[in-house]
């Protein structure tokens, strides 16, 4: 099979999320959209991030009832810090009977060259990039022939929006899953602790 890897920290996961790998499923070859969740990184304290365990159940429900996705946790058990090009061996080795592609946004893009290894992960891989429709940038690596470009009708949000209308006492319905946003309700995550 042909996966897309989806690689993010889904602190949490979102509506924004789930569109970019219903887009790839639908308009791309891909047939499964393997969401891969990054654990804390032991060099960076961050008191939002939840525990990676609580993000992959979350993400869990987000993905339930979609047959395309697929919640990875195959980071939690490799060296920290972890680096996508090491994913990716470890993903080819456990997996050879698929062909992985790399889904990123268009900032990755940017910054993509400077990547560990980064001409080892187009080596073996493509990388599908997903831009805002109508900005299209064309950064360094955009022409090279395993990169492919895709307008993708994206929301304005982001987890750390989420995370702050959380704090501020806000509605944060219609942003993610249901399931999603009730688990996180009735748990009292990314409430400040007062």
């Amino acid at each position: 099979m042909k996966i897309g890897l989806f690689f993010g920290s889904f602190n949490p996961v979102h509506t924004g999320h789930l569109i970019i790998g219903s887009y790839m499923a639908d308009y791309t070859e891909l047939d499964e959209i393997w969401y891969v969740v990054s654990p804390q990184n032991p060099f960076k304290q961050n008191d939002e991030l939840l525990h990676e365990q609580t993000r992959i159940e979350l993400l869990k429900l987000a993905i339930a009832d979609d047959i395309r996705f697929k919640a990875s946790d195959i980071e939690f058990d490799l060296p920290r810090p972890s680096y996508t090009a090491d994913t990716l061996q470890a993903l080819r080795n456990e997996n050879p009977q698929h062909t992985f592609t790399l889904i990123i946004g268009g900032d990755n893009l940017k910054s993509f060259h400077k990547w560990k290894n980064y001409s080892d992960i187009l080596l073996h891989h493509d990388v599908y990039v997903y831009a805002r429709i109508g900005i299209v940038e064309r950064p360094l690596l955009a022409n090279h022939p395993k990169i492919k470009m895709f307008e993708v009708p994206l929301l304005n949000i982001s987890s750390t929006y989420i995370r702050e209308t959380l704090q501020e006492g806000k509605s944060i319905r219609y942003m993610l899953p249901e399931p999603v946003r009730k688990e996180i309700e009735e748990k009292g995550y990314y409430k400040l602790q007062v």
